[in-house]
């Protein structure tokens, strides 16, 4: 794990020529510090929530990971294989290759590369998860907005036409459905 004066790892990118200096402390700390505090930092964007999210991956946060995915979907994850994996992986850095702030209403995509070191692997350079994640902005009671996760893996009973699982008041199909499938 690293300590707050460290270079956070969200900050770290093994494919770029420069770094930026912010220490854990000064990036995603304060955030995954907040997550139980409803007047709590507050993800501005699908970006900034996704380089938290790698950073409680590094630093082995699996309640932070649970409670910045979409709230329909929290009880349905496996919290011990979340923490299982980000203990067993040696992560590298965080490569953000394109975020894409706006799609319809309340969501947006987050392409990323999360980095790892395995002996496993030959090949020149570091092996990475690549994903093209989708968040979704939901408001609560309070009219507060909060992005979150919409975790693909999670096998949900919704139909087309059913309200979506975000809260919106729309259709499935037409909002996260789009992005999730059924």
């Amino acid at each position: 794990m690293h300590t707050s004066t460290q270079l956070c790892p969200c900050q770290i990118n093994p494919s770029a020529a420069t770094q930026t200096s912010l220490s854990y402390s000064d990036c995603c700390q304060p955030y995954h510090n907040e997550i139980d505090k409803a007047d709590g930092i507050k993800a501005e964007n699908a970006e900034r929530l996704m380089r938290t999210r790698y950073s409680a991956f590094v630093q082995v946060l699996p309640d932070y990971i649970v409670k910045t995915t979409l709230p329909a979907q929290q009880n349905l994850l496996n919290i011990q294989a979340i923490e299982t994996w980000a203990r067993e992986t040696d992560w590298a850095g965080l490569e953000i290759v394109k975020h894409t702030p706006k799609l319809g209403k309340r969501h947006a995509q987050v392409e990323f590369k999360a980095f790892f070191n395995d002996s496993k692997h030959t090949v020149e350079g570091l092996p990475a998860h690549h994903e093209l994640s989708t968040f979704v902005k939901v408001k609560d009671k309070a009219n507060s907005e909060r992005w979150y996760f919409l975790d693909p893996t999670v096998k949900m009973n919704v139909t087309q036409k059913q309200p979506c699982i975000c809260g919106s008041g729309e259709k499935f199909k037409r909002c996260c459905g789009g992005y999730l499938g059924s």
